[in-house]
């Protein structure tokens, strides 16, 4: 039996951070993990800004709530959700996703969260494990489960690596040369007929 662990941001909603920072004029904000690879220095960077522009989590959830899910994304979970068990799997935490998660008709997502201070400033994050997406990979694994990845950043590369087939979707083009070892689609029509061939295959 086949599962198939999705990554969120770029893959079925738009970058969340790309969009604060749109919002805000803060051009700092717009880096993601398809620029720095490592996460912890990407998070604490992001939270200095924030605290330097006194923004709060309600100046980033006011932006998310005028965010949708990428054109095609709700018709491709749909279909997906159909074919196999599909499991979201973030690096974003449940207090930015719980809205976007909505309107994908509530897939399962596995995420991080945030501590609020009194002031409804973001304190700190709280990754579920570190390296949480492969960890994922190998338990489903453990279950006796075949996984099917995909992803489009530096954070999806251990997730794509552990799984049984990987799917880079999306992805910046520094990513796609560093890792030519993962089959590449930039459109849901593309990735629907190579997922469909996987679980026709085995």
């Amino acid at each position: 039996m086949h599962i198939v662990c999705s990554d969120l941001e770029g893959v079925l909603i738009p970058e969340i951070w790309i969009h604060v920072s749109r919002k805000t004029g803060i051009e700092e904000l717009s880096l993601t993990t398809r620029d720095i690879s490592d996460y912890d220095v990407l998070m604490r960077k992001r939270l200095s800004i924030l605290k330097n522009h006194g923004l709060k989590l309600k100046d980033i959830t006011d932006v998310i709530a005028t965010m949708d899910p990428m054109d095609g994304a709700v018709e491709f979970i749909d279909w997906l959700r159909t074919q196999t068990q599909v499991i979201i799997v973030s690096d974003t935490y449940i207090e930015f996703a719980k809205p976007l998660i909505a309107k994908l008709g509530w897939p399962t997502l596995f995420c991080n969260a945030l501590s609020i201070d009194a002031n409804g400033a973001i304190a700190d994050y709280h990754l579920r494990q570190p390296d949480g997406k492969r960890h994922v990979v190998k338990a489903l694994q453990g279950l006796n489960f075949k996984i099917i990845a995909m992803g489009d950043s530096y954070n999806d590369i251990s997730m794509l690596k552990s799984a049984e087939h990987g799917f880079l979707f999306r992805p910046p083009q520094n990513i796609v040369d560093e890792y030519p070892q993962f089959p590449v689609a930039y459109d849901y029509p593309t990735i629907r007929n190579a997922l469909a061939k996987v679980l026709d295959q085995e």
